[in-house]
């Protein structure tokens, strides 16, 4: 008797997750269009979609404010992800780091917990081949330099805009209003808070507001520059009439210097006094930076007005001897029960908080020179500091061990990195001895994971923070949490890392190479 035949059964898709980011800068990464392609790419490879993780509006610049990345990383560490790929319509969709090591690293998260990334677009296959590795790098720097040529040509544009007198950005301020104007310079309507132009050839230009609110701004510098008020006595004012912000909000000292100072008022247009490029971290740039078309608007203050606000701020802002700034901080500490960096900025007649830090070397020290004792010990700040000042001698040390060992050793000054025999890396990490209410001791760890060095070695340092108790060698793969807490005993398994000298990890480095790390 015959007997039927199985037919071979289908092999089973791969279970896949699917990445999209979309900023605003081409349609052609627009979430449909790349959700067609990842789907095309995942029914010609065997691949199923079970999870989409979507950054929409957002910057590849840098993994802050991309949740969904953020979510993906988290559940392919985590054990969580329930798919063994992830498909990605090209590099740049993985983000257009400035670092492209950065790119680099949260691939290789992916792929050292098995998943592996695929750039459904890309005319390469990203499956680790010395041919495919070399054009993914290059692919990677031409991500993040197209990011640095368009911030360099869209500023560029935005000055000449300027210089033409043009508004650029920002809420156009109390007793202002944005006005919208075509491509011949003829008005067209005012934009309420949050409006925007929707022609490409259209501008925006800074006009005076309603009359009521004009003559609030006269008012405001007559108070401040003939009656002689404080900006926080003018906010008072303003405030107990019932009179808000141009965002609704109630008057503080900082928006009534913002009416004070800003030229925008004597219908100067002025660009360029903070940078945030590149989404790193705003810097406040000097005035021979600054762009700027004087007359660009009509001015709602007299000019003379204006300068005489001026000359009381530059005259405030003279230099104080330490004597004096100490004398103007012991009043402020009279005036109140606790003192900080926010009711220093706050206070008129005072230098800024950040003034008093560079004179003395740290607040703690000037309220210490002015005679306050804060309720809360600060003695840490000062032992932080000296952690930082030694970090570089335990480095340096660190260096000739492992050269006198015969091991080569570069230092990498971006990361803080020493990179040992070409083969690993490993930092160095120096941890404050605190000590308990009953009289014991702890070290709080935190290690930026972000960054993973293959070792961390951590310096325990004594109860008095002056000198190393100890060393502990940690290789990021037995790392669990970024931080943790160390007593002066820790079991078995964390003392097998523990050692009393340098010594022991500079033989074992020369020696065992990256098995170190593993």
């Amino acid at each position: 008797m015959d007997h039927p035949t199985n037919a071979p059964s289908a092999t089973p898709p791969v279970r896949a997750a699917q990445y999209i980011r979309m900023s605003t800068e081409h349609q052609q990464y627009s979430t449909a269009n790349q959700g067609d392609m990842i789907c095309d790419y995942a029914a010609r490879r065997g691949f199923e979609i079970v999870r989409t993780y979507a950054d929409e509006g957002k910057s590849g610049l840098r993994v802050e404010g991309r949740e969904s990345l953020k979510r993906l990383i988290e559940d392919v560490e985590s054990g969580n992800a329930d798919y063994s790929a992830i498909l990605v319509y090209d590099v740049s969709r993985w983000g257009r780091f400035q670092d492209a090591d950065e790119s680099a690293y949260y691939e290789y998260l992916c792929k050292r917990a098995g998943i592996d990334v695929h750039y459904c677009a890309e005319q390469f296959e990203n499956d680790g081949r010395p041919t495919s590795t070399i054009i993914k790098s290059v692919k990677r720097a031409m991500a993040g330099e197209y990011s640095r040529e368009l911030s360099t040509k869209v500023f560029q544009g935005q000055c000449r805009l300027i210089e033409l007198g043009y508004r650029q950005g920002g809420t156009a301020g109390f007793g202002l209003r944005r006005m919208l104007i075509d491509h011949t310079g003829q008005p067209k309507s005012a934009l309420n808070r949050g409006e925007c132009k929707s022609i490409q050839t259209d501008r925006v230009v800074l006009v005076p507001g309603p009359p009521e609110e004009v003559e609030t701004v006269h008012w405001m510098y007559r108070l401040f520059t003939q009656d002689g008020k404080q900006e926080s006595q003018i906010a008072e004012l303003l405030n107990s009439r019932g009179v808000s912000t141009d965002l609704g909000r109630p008057w503080t000292r900082g928006t009534v210097r913002e009416v004070l100072s800003n030229e925008k008022y004597i219908g100067n247009n002025v660009y360029n006094r903070t940078s945030f490029k590149l989404k790193k971290k705003h810097v406040q740039n000097s005035p021979d930076m600054w762009v700027r078309k004087d007359g660009a608007f009509d001015s709602i203050v007299p000019p003379d007005l204006f300068y005489m606000a001026r000359g009381i701020f530059l005259e405030r802002n003279r230099r104080f001897s330490n004597e004096e700034m100490l004398i103007r901080l012991r009043s402020l500490v009279d005036q109140n029960a606790t003192i900080s960096a926010s009711l220093i900025d706050a206070a008129d007649g005072l230098p800024s908080s950040a003034a008093y830090r560079t004179r003395f070397g740290s607040l703690v020290e000037a309220y210490r020179l002015a005679g306050h004792t804060p309720d809360r010990d600060y003695s840490y700040i000062d032992i932080n500091r000296q952690l930082r000042s030694l970090r570089p001698h335990y480095l340096d040390d660190l260096v000739d061990r492992l050269g006198t060992v015969g091991a080569t050793v570069s230092h990498d000054l971006g990361s803080g990195f020493l990179m040992i025999n070409g083969e690993y890396s490993a930092s160095v990490v120096l941890s404050r001895c605190r000590e308990t209410a009953v009289g014991s001791l702890r070290w709080y760890v935190r290690i930026d994971q972000r960054l993973a060095p293959d070792i961390t070695i951590l310096i325990r340092m004594d109860p008095t923070n002056q000198d190393s108790s100890d060393f502990y060698f940690l290789p990021i793969m037995d790392i669990d949490s970024p931080t943790f807490l160390l007593c002066e005993s820790n079991g078995a398994f964390l003392d097998t890392y523990r050692f009393d000298s340098l010594d022991y990890f500079a033989q074992l480095a020369a020696r065992d190479g990256l098995e170190v790390a593993a």
